[in-house]
């Protein structure tokens, strides 16, 4: 029996990182989701506000950040709706991240993947979610786990 593959929403701060660097964990996702280990999926606002930093801090790399969403395989998800706005910010006050949450919520992934500690990680015991919430090292070391038992 084949396992389905794993459905990682990922979260700015991700797709940032990996524009960013080359060699870290978020990079490894995308070349992850380029052998088809993983399905990487982003929601409409995250691609919004991934370019929109991008622009800002370092536009020389938005190329690396066309070129990853096309590595990687990136899905982009259809925009969340107003019932999951609603249930994402009784779970996280701070408004912009809600709504990267309500994308999450519609989207019903496996694992939720940021590097945001504040609203995010920090939180992640207490979040009653259907997914899990880590970074991309608790991914990859999940995924590890999970070869290295079959």
């Amino acid at each position: 029996m084949t396992k389905r593959n794993r459905r990682i929403f990922l979260d700015t701060s991700d797709i940032f990182a990996a524009a960013l660097s080359a060699t870290g964990g978020a990079r490894k996702l995308f070349r992850l989701g380029e052998a088809g280990v993983i399905q990487l999926i982003v929601g409409p606002n995250v691609l919004r506000e991934c370019e929109a930093v991008i622009r800002r801090k370092m536009p020389e790399s938005l190329p690396t950040l066309a070129y990853l969403l096309e590595l990687g395989l990136v899905e982009v998800a259809i925009q969340s709706q107003e019932n999951y706005v609603e249930h994402a910010s009784t779970i996280i006050a701070y408004k912009p991240d809600a709504h990267v949450l309500a994308e999450a919520l519609s989207i019903q992934p496996d694992w939720f993947i940021t590097h945001d500690k504040h609203h995010f990680l920090s939180h992640r015991q207490n979040l009653e979610l259907t997914f899990r919430i880590g970074t991309p090292g608790d991914l990859i070391q999940a995924l590890e786990d999970e070869f290295t038992n079959l």
